[in-house]
């Protein structure tokens, strides 16, 4: 185990030590906690008219936002970024296209004004954005690729909050994993992100196994060797798992419907429509950041969330207010 997961786990026990072995310790009390609290309670009891058999108890969770940190940009972003601009090194004409100039440059707004501008519903910019990506890593293999991001969650630090990029998960949505996880819960997580970016930690970090990571991904092959075989990535998109396509690979891994959904923005919003049910309990979770101090204040990209969970009485988690502590290895 690393250093900052050993330091996470450290704060759980903590937190749970001193909340007299509370399980959701880094939770403050509230509102919040207390829905957690008298939800996972009423679909676990028993003879409780809400009792949900734990085959059924499936959990979803979105991960940049929701369980790590996802500014100033997407962890993912800076490992593409990185691989852009040695690309751009290698051949000078790439720098005069996009995303390899923005990259080459530093233009990070031009980055953050795609995904700001995704996230409202405009995708101009969107396919020069893909393009690069799906060029970034094509042809090395599945294998190629995951000790490459492994390599990296291990060895890159967040370029403003001074720690490891795996030190950057949220020690409270971590907490909730392990605490659902004890009652039950198959939890899985539904990213916009790569999947095969997030396997080489997801348990770790986590305690989430890979087959249960969904997110993006590109097309892949297979190429016969002589030893069994080995797959490529092709520079062809095959999924983007964000907004309506959520559901889709949701059902399509999981063929059950969550009862617990926890997001931070607007591309979030139709997995947690998708936890409602007839005749089920069911539990939305939409994570604010408005902690400038310990991590970052801002919504832009989840206005329509917000306003969706205000008007259906959905569960707001602040972070300032709700949460004791963010990361591993930080006081309250």
């Amino acid at each position: 185990m690393a250093a900052s997961d050993s330091a996470g786990a450290r704060d759980v026990a903590a937190a749970q030590a001193e909340a007299g072995g509370d399980r959701l310790g880094s939770w403050r009390a509230g509102a919040s906690k207390q829905a957690i609290l008298e939800f996972v309670q009423r679909v676990t009891s028993e003879g409780s008219p809400d009792f949900v058999p734990p085959a059924e108890r499936v959990a979803v969770f979105d991960n940049d936002g929701t369980l790590w940190c996802e500014k100033p940009m997407p962890i993912q972003l800076d490992f593409i970024l990185r691989r852009l601009v040695a690309m751009a090194d290698q051949d000078p004409a790439l720098r005069a296209r996009q995303p390899w100039q923005a990259a080459y440059d530093k233009d990070y707004q031009w980055f953050g004004q795609v995904l700001a501008r995704h996230y409202q519903g405009d995708d101009r910019d969107l396919p020069a954005l893909a393009a690069g990506v799906l060029q970034a890593f094509a042809g090395i293999t599945v294998e190629e690729f995951e000790a490459q991001a492994d390599g990296f969650l291990r060895g890159a630090q967040h370029p403003t909050l001074g720690r490891g990029y795996l030190a950057c998960a949220y020690v409270p949505m971590v907490e909730l994993l392990g605490y659902l996880e004890a009652n039950g819960f198959g939890n899985y997580i539904a990213s916009g992100g790569g999947r095969d970016f997030m396997r080489p930690i997801g348990q770790e970090v986590y305690g989430v196994p890979r087959e249960r990571l969904i997110g993006s991904s590109t097309s892949l092959a297979w190429q016969p060797d002589g030893a069994g075989g080995r797959i490529i990535r092709k520079p062809e998109l095959d999924v983007v798992d964000d907004g309506p396509e959520k559901p889709l690979r949701i059902w399509s891994r999981v063929g059950r419907r969550p009862l617990l959904a926890a997001g931070n923005s607007n591309g979030d919003l139709p997995m947690l429509a998708f936890a409602a049910q007839p005749g089920r309990p069911s539990l939305r979770l939409l994570v604010l950041h408005d902690d400038p101090t310990r991590e970052f204040d801002y919504t832009a990209g989840a206005e329509q969330a917000l306003q969706q969970a205000r008007n259906n009485g959905w569960t707001v988690v602040s972070m300032q207010h709700d949460w004791r502590v963010v990361f591993a290895g930080t006081s309250p």
